[in-house]
């Protein structure tokens, strides 16, 4: 079968019906978990879209359009910083208990950045990182730090952080053309901005070019509009299944490296 949608985990099955099911990132706490979905979305012939909603915010929405008309040129590494101060209680909450999160920070903020990145750069084949709890008494993570390599010796360096105590989205993209430099999701994170640095032919200051997004968070309807539109067409989701498996195997790996036990 040529053109197999994203979600399939196998080649056994070439029957691809309307996409109908819409699940919250990471959609599993670990891989294992998500295969038996990733077996029954292919004997039912179902697409399952996976909520990695910050593709869908529009400075990385605009990102992504300016990488895909080749403003960058080839990408040579990415950096990225996510994170939160967490509040009073938060290490009694449901997410610092294994049992239910799968994991801490890593496994909570962690996949929008690894998706992003992975988005960008393609498969990761190297997986370095270390994930940790410095602050928080919980059993789980509250910092996890990822050095990820594509089988081009491409990087992604990120860090997801619950002791980020002014709140932070940081995400700058290297070509060897330009620079891409996102800032904020809106809200507590601060406006969404987008800035483009150039290289000139001599080097030195590059063109810049700023775009702002003072208005209010669309990503949701954006993402929700793309969902139904996926119905509508009969087409398999842009963010499926293997994106989430992917993203479940990094940490997973992160994890195991950093000696935590997160299995159920």
């Amino acid at each position: 079968m040529t053109g197999r949608p994203s979600w399939y985990f196998s080649s056994s099955v070439s029957v691809v019906l309307a996409p109908s099911v819409l699940v919250e990132k990471p959609a599993a706490r670990s891989p294992s978990e998500l295969e038996p979905v990733i077996a029954a979305a292919q004997r039912q012939g179902v697409g399952v879209r996976v909520g990695f909603n910050h593709r869908y915010h529009q400075g990385i929405r605009k990102a992504r359009e300016l990488f895909s008309a080749g403003a960058l040129g080839e990408l040579m590494f990415i950096r990225a910083r996510y994170g939160h101060g967490g509040r009073v209680g938060y290490d009694k909450e449901w997410r610092a208990q294994p049992e239910l999160s799968g994991g801490g920070e890593l496994i909570d903020q962690g996949p929008h950045l690894i998706d992003l990145a992975r988005w960008f750069l393609g498969d990761f084949t190297e997986i370095q990182g270390f994930a940790h709890t410095y602050y928080w008494d919980m059993p789980v993570d509250d910092n996890g730090f990822l050095l990820l390599k594509t089988a081009k010796r491409q990087v992604a360096f990120l860090h997801a952080s619950c002791t980020e105590w002014k709140n932070l989205f940081s995400m700058e993209i290297f070509g060897r053309a330009a620079k891409l430099d996102i800032f904020g999701l809106g809200g507590s994170y601060g406006a969404e901005r987008l800035t483009y640095y150039k290289m000139r032919p001599e080097m030195g200051p590059p063109e810049t070019t700023t775009w702002d997004f003072p208005m209010e968070d669309d990503s949701w309807a954006v993402e929700l509009a793309e969902f139904y539109e996926d119905i509508r067409l009969r087409r398999a989701p842009a963010a499926g299944l293997q994106d989430a498996y992917a993203v479940l195997k990094v940490v997973e790996k992160i994890y195991q490296e950093s000696g935590y036990d997160h299995r159920a």
